[in-house]
Formats: structure tokens, sequence, C-alpha cells
């Protein structure tokens, strides 16, 4: 087939806020070995966090560390299971233009995205031709399941509705959860260091519950797989993804709990890791927020700190210098839900104080 007939594959990398997206990505990219990658970064909040670790390792970027047009695409402030028509299109619309010149795309979604509405976009005329959807790959936070964070307590939520019939007890994570396995054609179960075989084996179970006899179910550590188990699984995805099973409807139907999340940011001048981690690990404690990411900006570190959490776990690394040209600074994305950024913002201003006082 030549190569202006050939369907360029597409991954599609989905699953809930921390789950290790951003990690395997990277993985991936880092065993390319000369294949011409595409990357699409979609987030939700207003720090393209993904985005920027990403070019820190390099992706998006020349030999001298400017960044390459036309490798990596960021879509930020949205879902791409939202906007599909207004920010999925033209990027893609754009990668046929440059078909000659990519040998795979890698589509990482936000934590809050529903996979289905994405696939079945490649059913669309202008891009069915030109793409298919190697397969939909589904990570999984193995610690976070195995907590019972996405699992539905049936007992619990009978007795609330008897003691107040009018309350709404829908769980909108464990909603996403399921979704996001239906449409999976591959699932990495990550972080699978942090399990016990027991823990490993439950959460297992819990996968297969929502997925279909022939889709693997992958145990992975920091999302370290060999690129053989993640590419060229040539499952076409966008064929059958009308009749994978989801609680949201077809893909004209966006209301899928976003309302119900909120993304704020929030800055400050730690002293330190230790600081900036006890301020979040604060915040976390105290509301609903299941997601935490940023850059900080520490004295005297000519490098540039990145801090991840997820619950109450986090983890931070050194990804690259600061550039002359920018302005170091700390701000963190928190995801959750019921979050008052005003509110936020003098907690972890107060956070901050105490905990360098402690130190």
């Amino acid at each position: 087939m030549s190569t202006t007939m050939r369907k360029i594959p597409v991954t599609v990398i989905t699953g809930f806020l921390g789950s290790g997206k951003t990690t395997l990505l990277r993985h991936i990219l880092s065993q390319a070995n000369g294949l011409r990658v595409a990357v699409i970064v979609n987030e939700f909040g207003e720090l393209g966090v993904d985005g920027e670790i990403l070019k820190g390792c390099g992706i998006g970027c020349d030999e001298t560390g400017q960044e390459r047009e036309g490798q990596l695409y960021e879509l930020a402030n949205g879902c791409l299971c939202c906007t599909v028509q207004e920010e999925f299109f033209p990027v893609m619309e754009a990668l046929v233009e440059r078909r000659a010149t990519i040998d795979h795309v890698l589509i990482e979604t936000s934590g809050l995205a529903l996979p289905k509405p994405l696939v079945q976009a490649f059913n669309w005329p202008s891009i069915r031709n030109s793409f298919t959807v190697d397969a939909v790959v589904t990570v999984v936070d193995g610690p976070a399941a195995a907590s019972g964070q996405f699992a539905d307590d049936p007992g619990a939520v009978d007795a609330q509705r008897k003691s107040d019939p009018n309350l709404d007890h829908e769980s909108p994570l464990h909603e996403l959860f399921e979704d996001q396995l239906s449409a999976a054609d591959l699932v990495v179960l990550n972080k699978t260091d942090l399990l016990d075989e027991p823990a490993q084996a439950a959460v297992s179970r819990l996968i297969r519950e929502e997925i279909p006899p022939h889709v693997k179910i992958v145990p992975a550590c920091n999302g370290k797989l060999d690129l053989s188990v993640l590419l060229g699984l040539n499952a076409a995805s966008e064929t059958t993804i009308d009749t994978r099973p989801d609680h949201h409807g077809s893909a004209d139907d966006a209301d899928h709990h976003h309302d119900e999340f909120d993304s704020v940011v929030v800055s400050g001048a730690p002293a330190s890791r230790e600081t900036a981690i006890a301020a979040l690990k604060h915040l976390v404690a105290n509301h609903a927020i299941y997601r935490a990411k940023g850059f900080a900006a520490l004295p005297g570190a000519a490098m540039r700190l990145v801090i991840q959490g997820v619950g109450e776990r986090f983890d931070s690394y050194f990804d690259r210098r600061w550039r002359d040209d920018e302005t170091r600074s700390s701000k963190f994305v928190l995801i959750g839900e019921d979050l008052d950024v005003t509110r936020l913002q003098r907690e972890f201003d107060h956070a901050l104080a105490a905990a360098s006082a402690a130190a």
C-alpha cells in the first residue's frame, strides 16, 4: 500500500486522573527508535502540565530544545469527548496534511474523558479515510482501585436513598471508570509495585467484570511496557465502538458529570520540595481533590521541579532547567469536586507557612 493511501494507526491512551497516562506516553516515545510519532495531549484544567512534562523530555522539540512544529498538539481547557468537533477535528485535518511524515499518532485524553465519543469521531469520512484506531489503551491506577475509590457499594447507596429519597447518589467516578474500561482494547494495570498479590488479584477481578474476555489486562510499574505490547494491536476500534456499553448514551450526549468536577490553580513560593508537598497534602486531606500536579521553582534551584499527586500519594522530580525567557513560579492545578479557589489559595498559603516553620 502506498504511503499516501495507508491508514495511519492511532493509539488512544485513556484512564482516570493520575493513573499514569503521561508516564506511559513518555515510555512509548522513549522506545520509538525512529518511529515518527505525532502526539495529542488533552488536559482538563488551566495549566498544560502534561504537555510541559513531555516538552521537558524533549518531546515536540528539535535538537536545540526549540519547539518543533507539528509533533506535539496540546488541547487544554476542555475535554475531547465534549469538544471533538471544535478542538479535535482541526488537529486531525492538520495531521492529514502531514500524513507522509507520520507513522503513528498517540492521543492522551484527559482523566475526565469518555473514550467512546472520541473513537466514534474516527468514523467521520474525512478522518476514516486517513486514520484507524489501533487500540484504546486504558490505564488503571492499581492502588486507587484497590482502595475502593471506584467500587460501587449498592448496600450503602440503598441505605442512603431510604434515609433521604431526594438525594442523587450517582457515583461519577465509578461511571467514568466503567466507561473508560468498556472502551478498552487493552488495560494497563499500573503501579503494581504498590500492590501485594491479593490486592492485585482483586483489582484484576474488578476490571475483568467491565471488559470482554478477549481484552487483556497487563500489569506494569511506572508504565514500563515493551512497545510491542502497546502498538500494532490492529483493533480498528472505530468499527466496534458503537457496540460497547456506556452510561452516557451517544456521542451527542456530552453530559457526563463534568459539572461535578472543578479545576483550580493555586500558587505560592515553597521554600523546599518538602514544604510544597506538605502544603498540597494538607489541601488533599481537607478537600475532595483527586489530582494535583504542577511545577515548583525552589530557591537556589536551576531546575524546574515537577510535583504530581493522586490522593495523598505524591511524587516529584526535576525535569529541566528553567529557561531565561520564562518566569520562575510555583503553580499547581487541583482537580476535584466543590473546589473554591479563594479558600484553597488561602489554605495553601497558610499550609506553606506552617510547613516552612516546622522545617
